[in-house]
């Protein structure tokens, strides 16, 4: 019985997912699986019969990634999955930095009990006029599963969309409409956008990728949305480029103290994937990758160990080995399979920075002997007997 633990609440239509050999369990310590959205994991210390982490979204951030690899547990995350509900909230964001339609509804607010509202409110309006976003220029900073919508929808609205993205997937450039101009750097977009848009995760080269230099390059009066990661953004550059009028709004999913007090800034509580749908997706995705992963040793868009896929096995046995990605590895795992006298059917192996995983499809069992003496070789860090 494989023991499941949710260490956030995970949508029951991803649960059902699971087949009656998956029991769901309250304590983290004896879990093989685990399902997280967004509680921070780094201070955990992780069981040793942890096989692998789903996060219920795109962002790992919040999970040891190299700590689990070490110890063998494989890290997914189901990246494409809130797309469409962090596109829609994109969109909201430059609407609402396009008309000032906060500032309208509060001006109701104020003035509800004015029975002549519908009088006085024709003189107030040109207070809160704003700009059509048709025939603006978008520029959109990474073009993966959610900058590749977002840079469609700015398409469809009448814009025009420049995007970047020097890892670009053959599938997400299929996906992308034909009028999107992808060009070669940054410095372009922010040179000619009206409104910027990041999408990228946050590592080494991102952080603080929008600063006084970056900003410095952006037309005046630009429009900066950030529904990627707070850290994208130097706050104290953004807060100064906004008191001087160089940025006209910002519009960010990631408020904090600073933020928040500086002027035309348009903040929403991390509301890019709150939607029962996103939820709902992130959570079948993410149950269908632990299923698999579980079932038949396939990695799909892991974090920490590369992709492997094998299908279903057909074979009379199959084991899988997390190790190092050193040489000699591979040799010395078929010289064992050829002293117990087991045939590799078929294998796959695959690298992803320190780290290798190996699929063996043998003609024959798979016995706790053989996967104790690959344990045993120096480099491998775990091996599952899947067949």
């Amino acid at each position: 019985m494989i023991k499941v633990n949710c260490l956030n609440p995970i949508a029951k239509v991803g649960l059902n997912q699971l087949g009656d050999n998956y029991e769901l369990t309250d304590d983290f310590n004896n879990a093989n699986v685990a399902l997280v959205r967004s509680a921070a994991m780094h201070d955990l210390e992780l069981p040793a019969g942890l096989i692998a982490v789903a996060r219920a979204g795109a962002g790992v951030n919040n999970i040891p990634l190299d700590k689990c690899a070490e110890k063998g547990i494989v890290v997914f995350n189901t990246p494409g999955a809130n797309a469409n509900g962090v596109k829609e909230s994109v969109i909201t964001g430059m609407l609402l930095a396009a008309r000032d339609v906060k500032g309208g509804m509060q001006w109701v607010k104020e003035n509800e009990n004015d029975e002549n509202i519908n009088k006085t409110m024709e003189k107030a309006k040109s207070k809160f006029a704003g700009t059509e976003i048709k025939g603006k220029k978008l520029g959109v900073i990474g073009l993966g599963a959610i900058g590749v919508l977002v840079a469609n929808a700015g398409d469809a609205l009448g814009m025009e969309v420049m995007g970047c993205d020097p890892f670009l997937s053959v599938n997400n450039a299929l996906n992308l409409s034909r009028h999107v101009k992808v060009v070669k750097s940054n410095a372009e977009i922010f040179a000619e956008c009206d409104y910027i848009s990041i999408h990228v995760p946050a590592l080494k080269d991102t952080i603080g990728m929008i600063n006084k230099t970056s900003i410095s390059l952006m037309k005046d009066g630009v429009v900066v949305l950030n529904f990627s990661r707070d850290t994208l953004v130097n706050d104290e550059d953004m807060i100064a480029a906004l008191e001087s009028g160089k940025v006209r709004k910002y519009v960010t999913d990631f408020p904090n103290a600073a933020i928040v007090k500086a002027p035309n800034v348009i903040a929403t509580p991390h509301l890019g994937a709150s939607t029962e749908e996103s939820e709902d997706n992130c959570a079948v995705m993410a149950a269908n990758q632990i299923a698999d992963f579980v079932e038949n040793g396939n990695i799909i868009n892991s974090v920490n160990y590369p992709m492997c896929d094998m299908g279903v096995c057909n074979k009379a046995g199959r084991i899988t080995i997390c190790h190092k990605n050193v040489p000699n590895m591979i040799s010395q795992f078929s010289g064992i399979m050829a002293e117990a006298g087991v045939n590799i059917s078929d294998m796959i192996n695959k690298s992803k920075g320190d780290f290798s995983y190996t699929m063996l499809d043998l003609d024959s069992a798979a016995t706790e002997e053989v996967a104790d003496k690959i344990a045993a070789i120096d480099g491998v860090i775990k091996v599952r007997i899947v067949k």
